[in-house]
């Protein structure tokens, strides 16, 4: 299996996922122009995707999806409870898969999908399998839950959202309180700190690489939300380098991870 995150943040959101002869995106927030220039940095073609699978309707997450799935007849899966606000954001004729939270298949590649708490109707986390490998991805998430966590033990590399810095953001002059509510809230995103606690649940379970995602580009930074997450780990004990390897995604492509 191999994946690579080809942009991530308020700006777009695109993760390339290889599985044998088995290719799957999961969101596409770049327009189709972007997107197919990401992806031939791979040597992937367009024509060789599989399926997009989307987390939830925001614009940082289907911006390019139109375009990109009608001109190439690619099938977008999307949570059952998710369809309707996705079609409504659609003015192309593309060809939508819904699931429900029971495990598929596309192919070679395994997935399970599980419920997180955004403000929309449905947003959704993913797993992705291949044999005994699994690797995951939850952005946009005001808080973790047992249930997320269980979903993503087990995961040799977890996507994981450090969306802010808390006294950054309640700080940012620019932001309204209504929107620093938001994004502090249960269903808003996740922070630097309490992606590290997430992360700390991780290890327990056996996750070794965690790569920080979605990161605002108003109230972070990758230097940031690397050392917050770094300090706040040390105090339990868990080195970064030793017990784990902190990676951060960015809206540039990033590493290609192979498992």
């Amino acid at each position: 299996m191999r994946i690579c995150n080809l942009s991530s943040g308020s700006d777009g959101n695109l993760t390339y996922i290889e599985c044998g002869n088995t290719k799957v995106l999961v969101d596409d927030g770049l327009s189709s122009k972007e997107t197919i220039k990401r992806l031939i940095l791979l040597g992937v073609s367009p024509l060789d995707i599989n399926a997009v699978l989307v987390t939830h309707e925001h614009s940082d997450h289907i911006k390019g999806i139109d375009n990109f799935c009608s001109k190439y007849n690619i099938p977008v899966y999307v949570h059952e409870d998710g369809l309707k606000p996705l079609e409504n954001k659609l003015t192309k004729h593309i060809r939508i898969i819904p699931f429900k939270d029971t495990g598929f298949e596309i192919d070679e590649l395994g997935v399970q999908s599980f419920a997180v708490p955004h403000d929309v109707v449905r947003c959704t986390g993913y797993s992705f399998y291949e044999n005994q490998k699994k690797i995951s991805i939850v952005t946009d998430l005001g808080h973790t839950t047992s249930e997320i966590i269980n979903n993503l033990a087990g995961s040799t590399l977890v996507y994981l959202e450090a969306n802010h810095d808390v006294q950054r953001l309640l700080n940012n002059p620019r932001y309204p309180s209504l929107l620093k509510s938001r994004i502090l809230g249960e269903r808003g995103h996740l922070s630097n700190n309490a992606s590290a606690e997430t992360i700390y649940e991780l290890l327990k379970s056996g996750t070794r690489q965690v790569v920080l995602s979605h990161l605002s580009t108003e109230n972070n930074t990758p230097t940031l939300a690397y050392e917050s997450v770094k300090s706040a780990l040390e105090e339990h004990g868990v080195i970064e380098g030793t017990h784990i390897k902190i990676d951060v995604a960015t809206v540039n492509p990033g590493a290609i991870f192979k498992l």
